[in-house]
């Protein structure tokens, strides 16, 4: 039986991990990544790439590093997931899918205007909320063909334009609350976001902050997202 998490504890799953160096990566169960040495680990003991692991968060640093499980499988086998009830550890693929990013902007992150998020969730979110919308106009017209609002003299079609609409309405924040955490990701203020109000220019500085790469580095908004590569200090 995997022991219980104390307080303050985080479990993860080694990233990366360099022995000869002692300098590695956990994947939190929070979506961050946290950077660990060897001397945070709480015993001496072997770890590798796709560990369990309990640690202690401190900022983008993890702390007390213990080793709660291992992988078991050939190393050319892809890494089995391990549930740990709702803070579940999952795969770093899984974690990290454009459709978990979306899902979770419009769940847990819906109005979250702080942390980082970092490219591939701010377009994957953009990408399946486009993909809604016109799943919903395409529903709309073959609602409003049904009732015959397509018709010459009939009706204006009300579906197609309230349903795109309401989903529009409803996604006002997590829109704003992403881009937000994707300006945080280069580390700038959220309140860069208000630029958009200009006219022609706003939206074209918002879509070069949107194509910027993360920061290497944890930044007063948090530590690097899970998924971004991230180099060894200079000298490890």
């Amino acid at each position: 039986m995997a022991p219980n998490v104390d307080e303050g504890k985080m479990r993860g799953e080694v990233l990366y991990y360099d022995e000869t160096q002692g300098f590695g990566f956990i994947a939190g169960a929070d979506g961050n990544r946290y950077a660990f040495a060897r001397e945070d680990l709480r015993r001496e003991m072997q770890i590798s790439k796709g560990a369990e692991v309990e640690f202690q968060p401190s900022g983008g640093q993890a702390r007390g590093v213990f080793s709660i499980g291992s992988q078991t499988s050939a190393p050319t086998a892809a890494p089995s997931p391990q549930l740990f009830g709702r803070m579940a550890v999952s795969s770093v693929i899984e974690k990290t899918s454009l459709w978990s990013y979306f899902w979770r902007g419009l769940t847990a992150n819906y109005a979250n205007f702080r942390g980082r998020a970092r490219r591939k969730e701010y377009w994957g979110f953009y990408l399946y909320w486009a993909i809604s919308v016109m799943l919903l106009m395409a529903l709309g017209l073959g609602i409003d063909g049904a009732l015959g609002n397509l018709e010459a003299g009939m009706e204006a079609p009300v579906v197609v334009l309230g349903l795109p609409g309401l989903l529009l309405l409803a996604g006002i924040v997590p829109c704003i609350a992403v881009t937000v955490r994707r300006i945080h990701d280069l580390g700038l203020s959220g309140w860069f976001y208000l630029l958009i109000l200009l006219p022609y220019a706003g939206g074209l500085i918002i879509l070069v902050f949107s194509l910027m790469p993360s920061q290497k580095h944890e930044n007063k908004w948090g530590a690097v997202p899970a998924g971004v590569k991230v180099p060894p200090p200079p000298g490890a």
